[in-house]
């Protein structure tokens, strides 16, 4: 990853997520059911005719929900509280702060299940955020183990007091080889299954804060945060090529060996 501004994400990179959350071309349509949709990003004609292979190393979906009932804010308290997150996300295996890096940006670790009989992932994630009353921001850099994340992040925009339009994009690299099935599952089963649940992590969310510690907010008041400060020059961000390839191009879908067997 490079950015001649640092390591820190800035300005332009807030404005490339964005423009990217908001664009339309080069992207193919998978599921658009109540109120959700999600996307995978197809390769220009004049790339794919290059990539003779059924795969591409680096995998890009978007996903949007038309949330009615749960205020942008809300969903964005959402994100950023890791306690709650606890509660409501089936597929963490681990998650914790390490440090902040400036007053919108910290360094944190996650590691989550993978649809068997995939590997799990893990990474070490640099992220960022921008609040403001139109959007909410937060974008994410991973760097390490068996996942190079590229650019992730939500794009949350107030649609009135307590409605919203929440949208999801990764963008990662997962260090080998994936089949297409992984690909198809993640679009059409995973990534809806996951706007569900934190749409529902929304729902839940005031009456869960009012009772853990409502005044806590770090990512608002970073007076708040007891995370120790680090330099960000401290850090580097891995290369990509450098890490290990693992390919699980040939594994089938569990459920599909289930049904075969």
């Amino acid at each position: 990853m490079s950015r001649s501004s640092g390591i820190i994400p800035d300005e332009f990179m807030f404005n490339e997520f964005k423009r990217q959350c908001l664009s339309t071309e080069n992207w193919l349509s998978k599921y658009d059911k109540n109120d959700m949709e999600v996307w995978v990003e197809v390769a220009p004609l004049s790339a794919s005719t290059n990539n003779k292979g059924n795969y591409s190393k680096v995998h890009k979906i978007k996903c949007r929900i038309n949330i009615k009932d749960v205020s942008a804010a809300t969903m964005y308290d959402v994100l950023h509280d890791g306690v709650y997150r606890k509660t409501w996300d089936p597929t963490m295996l681990e998650s914790f702060d390490i440090a902040r890096l400036a007053h919108n940006a910290d360094v944190g670790y996650y590691s989550w299940i993978c649809p068997k009989p995939l590997k799990n992932r893990d990474v070490v994630t640099l992220r960022s955020w921008q609040a403001s009353e139109n959007e909410y921001v937060i974008i994410n850099f991973s760097d390490l183990v068996r996942a190079v994340s590229l650019m992730t992040g939500y794009l949350i925009k107030p649609t009135g007091p307590n409605s919203c339009v929440f949208t999801y994009l990764s963008q990662a690299d997962p260090r080998g080889s994936l089949p297409k099935w992984v690909v198809n599952k993640a679009s059409q089963v995973l990534a809806p299954k996951v706007l569900r649940s934190v749409h529902k992590a929304g729902q839940n969310y005031p009456a869960w804060k009012a009772a853990n510690s409502p005044d806590h907010k770090p990512w608002l008041y970073p007076i708040q945060s007891e995370l120790p400060m680090m330099d960000p020059a401290e850090l580097s961000i891995q290369r990509g090529d450098s890490l290990e390839n693992v390919d699980e191009s040939s594994t089938r879908d569990a459920q599909e060996n289930e049904d075969s067997s």
